[in-house]
């Protein structure tokens, strides 16, 4: 379980003596038993419907009908008090809560030749535009499909131990799409009106939450200490995550999609990232514990622990805003479109970075296009990102990238600090990446980079304001190396002594305010370092 304390979450004083809270104290805060999620039917216990919660005995079929109870009478809360109720797929319905009080445990059962979870259900041709991740909801330790007004509320535990990664590595699980296998804590699939509010996850499989086409979607003050991804959001409307704490080394923290798994493309839009923790070197367990456990040295090329928007990009992300966030030790902010998806009008302010092990900020439109024939290549535009502080990055700067023909356009970024470890090889500065059109995006997809700052190619109206870049050792790179741009706009920039520009075909470029460097203006094509 990798260190994590079971006795010890149980009888934590953090949780203590909660279990006995009474309804009203609850209703006072607008997240009560009796008010979340419309609950009409009132309150029913699972061990009424004959759950035994001892940690052995498989109470499913009792949860199951709890809650098939509850939504016969029009909707309720399915209670859950202090115990380990080991389980195997929970179904949910509409207008239903689960509420896990203190000290309950939600208890992925490992499945065994005899029993398991539901199977993943078919999928039409579709399905080989995105993992099987993420086309299958039902081998799942919850899931719901075509749900309205639901919610999964705290301050209980969902332990995924029996449920799989999804890649094969798991001691019972051989195949990772096998028939009884659950590989997803929760898993919703065309639903509305949904709420996740103080609940802690640990080890939720593939993704802790999947969510894919989920309109007014609430996570709240959710702790998720998992083995893969923490939260998926794909083809997603109207989405709030405040609040969370998300520790996820083997994959990314919070990751919004756009896939092709709805069997048509759907955007991503009006979402809000605000109040969150994402980190990726932390031992699982450690984090909802509070020993906060480091991973040793040698798992560092393994980080992720990121915010990721893709790879899956079939529809696009548009409306976005992300504030009041902290990066430690992850792989940092991430756009991309590969698959003919938009992304535009994003807002990021208020960030936070330390020990990013590649590059902080990663801007990629690409040409995969992982999908039916014929889609057009995607955009990228109208990015505004202001107030991030980022040190002790590893010595791969940021990177915005576009295609040749199909630039990245109208970013501006200001009022920010990027410092590297630098020292790199004085060969660097002369490296000159490779396009990578068709490229899986990852920020080491072009090898070692010729900047120690930023590196920006394909790009159209370009704008740093109040920006400096640091490194902690000399470094050879120029601080910004830019190629195929046009409307290049520096303004008070700062930078170590030495090369700040490696330019090449860049068209419109304008610097004042620069610190070491005299002022520059040019409308004519500019090639050469200074």
């Amino acid at each position: 379980m990798m260190g994590f304390d079971r006795r010890s979450f149980l009888q934590g004083g953090a949780l203590a003596g909660m279990a006995g809270i009474a309804q009203p104290a609850f209703a006072a805060s607008g997240a009560g038993l009796g008010s979340a999620a419309g609950s009409v039917g009132g309150i029913v216990d699972v061990r009424q419907f004959g759950a035994k919660g001892d940690g052995t005995a498989i109470d499913s079929g009792a949860i199951n009908k709890a809650i098939d109870h509850v939504a016969g009478l029009g909707g309720g809360t399915v209670y859950f008090p202090a115990g380990s109720y080991a389980s195997y797929t929970i179904r949910m319905k509409s207008r239903v809560t689960l509420f896990l009080a203190d000290g309950a445990v939600l208890l992925a059962a490992a499945p065994t030749d005899t029993q398991g979870y539901d199977h993943a259900e078919p999928i039409g041709e579709w399905g080989a535009y995105q993992d099987f991740g993420h086309s299958h909801w039902r081998n799942s330790l919850i899931w719901g499909e075509g749900l309205n007004d639901i919610a999964i509320l705290g301050p209980g535990l969902i332990w995924g131990k029996g449920l799989g990664r999804g890649d094969g590595k798991d001691n019972w699980l051989k195949d990772p799409t096998g028939p009884g296998t659950g590989n997803k804590a929760i898993a919703l699939k065309n639903c509305r009106n949904v709420l996740l509010r103080d609940i802690k996850i640990l080890e939720g499989g593939w993704f802790a939450l999947l969510a894919t086409g989920v309109d007014n979607l609430t996570i709240d003050n959710v702790l998720v200490d998992t083995n893969r991804d923490g939260f998926d959001i794909d083809c997603c409307r109207n989405v709030r995550i405040s609040n969370c704490t998300v520790n996820s080394p083997w994959d990314d923290g919070i990751c919004p999609k756009s896939s092709y798994a709805l069997g048509h493309p759907r955007i991503t839009e009006n979402l809000t990232i605000s109040d969150c923790f994402v980190t990726g070197n932390y031992e699982v367990g450690s984090v909802l514990d509070g020993s906060w456990r480091k991973m040793p040295p040698s798992f560092a090329p393994k980080i992720h622990g990121r915010i990721k928007f893709g790879t899956e990009s079939n529809g696009g992300f548009r409306n976005i805003t992300i504030s009041n966030c902290i990066f430690e030790d992850s792989r940092g902010l991430a756009f991309e479109t590969v698959d003919g998806a938009v992304v535009e009008d994003v807002t990021v302010s208020n960030i936070t970075m330390r020990g990013i092990i590649d590059a902080p900020l990663f801007l990629r439109l690409g040409k995969r296009m992982r999908g039916p024939a014929g889609v057009p290549i995607g955009t990228m535009k109208r990015i505004l990102i202001q107030n991030v502080v980022s040190s002790g990055a590893n010595m791969l700067p940021s990177v915005i990238a576009g295609l040749i023909d199909h630039p990245i356009e109208d970013v501006s970024i200001a009022d920010c600090h990027f410092q590297h470890v630098g020292g790199a090889p004085a060969a660097m500065a002369k490296v000159r990446p490779p396009e990578a059109e068709l490229a899986y995006p990852e920020a080491t997809m072009f090898g070692d980079l010729p900047a120690t700052g930023f590196f920006v190619r394909h790009a159209r109206n370009i704008r740093f304001s109040n920006v400096e870049v640091a490194v902690a050792a000399p470094d050879p790179r120029a601080a910004f190396r830019l190629e195929d741009v046009q409307d290049a706009d520096f303004v008070g920039l700062r930078a170590p002594r030495g090369t700040t520009w490696s330019l090449d075909r860049v068209t419109g470029f304008r610097s004042s305010g620069a610190r070491w460097i005299a002022d520059r203006r040019s409308d004519s094509p500019l090639s050469g370092d200074f």
